[in-house]
């Protein structure tokens, strides 16, 4: 699996790259976001990956409740040190803290545990939390089509969402963003996203089939819902993310004979050009032109696609390397970055020497976050899942 740890090792840099260049490289970024947007780029590539990896978890367990116990130990651990580092640092005036419009912190706090606050009318503590509110939707969705034994049709899915992605150019500009939230209100819709969540995952996790059933239509349901009609992004490139993230998983069943790889190739074509028509089509995507966004959509999947041809050839260490502290570098070069921000401010003109003393900075205490924050919590979500599998 070495060629994903390198994919996700380049991503985490992609995604490090597009935010620091605020601070560090204003002039370059502004040249280059109009026809290549890096972050969008990275992120990508961490949602094809998600979409090879996160099914095939979920299957050689056999087990949806060890499958959560093993997502809430990788996820949460990191995630709350970063998040409370932040409001401790904004808590000492080192990093500021935005304004949510008037939220109040009990709905705001309560949004982001879910993981959902993108799809909730919620703004995010840290820029880049958006992306596990789309993480946390498909694991939604991919624990419905296993509890209903459709988990196998990962390329009608995908298929699916991508005529789903044209068909939300089309209309999705008919709907405001956040339409559920305006229409009953941000704090009833996260109470009640919230209890249903925690009702979907818990009746998916239990004994008897029906129930088991029950919960993963309420939490695919749930989550398809808010994906379509709550998200602060335009609904085609909602709609398009699922969509690469089930091109992912269609790869993998091709790569193991459950699909043929033409099947594969005809549900990356129909991604591909169904992104197109939707980024032409449908609304912009904020702070992203629309060459800027088709061009990392498609460098992603080229990179992917590459990646997946490589599999078998030896992958420096370097990048392997990267790949095991991607996800600290993911949520912790946000922090450094506000605190940078905040208490130096941001340059006026490009100093890559800045960018690479920051980066010097930066992937030693991802070293360090991996090792004691991101390692011990997901060994104790292997010792839990042990304890909690059913006999």
């Amino acid at each position: 699996m070495g060629w994903l740890d390198a994919l996700r090792g380049i991503a985490a840099l992609l995604v490090v790259l597009d935010h620091s260049s605020y601070t560090f490289l204003p002039e370059f970024r502004r040249e280059m976001t109009p026809v290549f947007n890096s972050g969008r780029c990275g992120i990508i590539m961490f949602f094809l990956v998600s979409g090879y990896i996160i099914p095939a978890s979920l299957e050689r367990r056999g087990c949806v409740r060890t499958f959560w116990v093993g997502r809430v130990f990788r996820l949460y651990p990191l995630w709350t040190a970063a998040v409370t580092a932040f409001l401790v640092l904004g808590a000492l005036g080192l990093t500021t803290v935005r304004d949510f419009g008037g939220q109040s912190a009990a709905t705001v706090a309560l949004a982001h545990v879910t993981l959902l606050q993108e799809l909730l009318g919620t703004r995010n503590l840290l820029v880049v939390l958006w992306t596990l509110s789309y993480e946390m939707a498909f694991y939604l969705l991919v624990v419905a089509l296993f509890t209903v034994g459709l988990h196998q049709r990962s390329a009608a899915t995908a298929l699916v969402l991508a005529a789903l992605t044209v068909m939300g150019a089309t209309v999705g500009s008919a709907l405001p963003a956040a339409a559920l939230s305006g229409a009953i209100g941000t704090g009833p819709l996260i109470v009640l996203a919230a209890v249903a969540m925690a009702a979907a995952i818990g009746c998916a996790s239990a004994g008897p089939p029906t129930l088991r059933r029950a919960g993963g239509l309420l939490g695919g349901t749930l989550a398809l819902t808010l994906v379509v009609f709550n998200s602060m992004v335009p609904m085609w490139e909602s709609l398009a993310i699922l969509a690469a993230m089930f091109l992912g998983t269609t790869v993998h069943r091709a790569e193991n004979g459950r699909t043929t790889w033409l099947w594969a190739a005809v549900t990356a074509a129909a991604v591909l050009v169904c992104a197109v028509v939707g980024a032409y089509a449908g609304d912009a995507v904020v702070g992203s032109p629309r060459n800027g966004w088709l061009t990392a959509f498609l460098l992603a999947v080229l990179a992917f696609g590459v990646g997946l041809a490589s599999r078998r050839r030896r992958v420096p260490r370097w990048l392997t390397g990267l790949g095991t502290i991607s996800y600290s570098l993911f949520l912790v070069h946000p922090v450094l970055l506000a605190v940078v921000d905040t208490t130096v401010g941001r340059a006026r003109h490009d100093s890559p020497l800045l960018e690479v003393a920051f980066c010097a900075v930066l992937l030693p205490v991802c070293v360090l976050t991996q090792r004691y924050i991101e390692a011990p919590g997901q060994r104790w979500g292997r010792r839990l899942a042990r304890r909690v599998r059913p006999s």
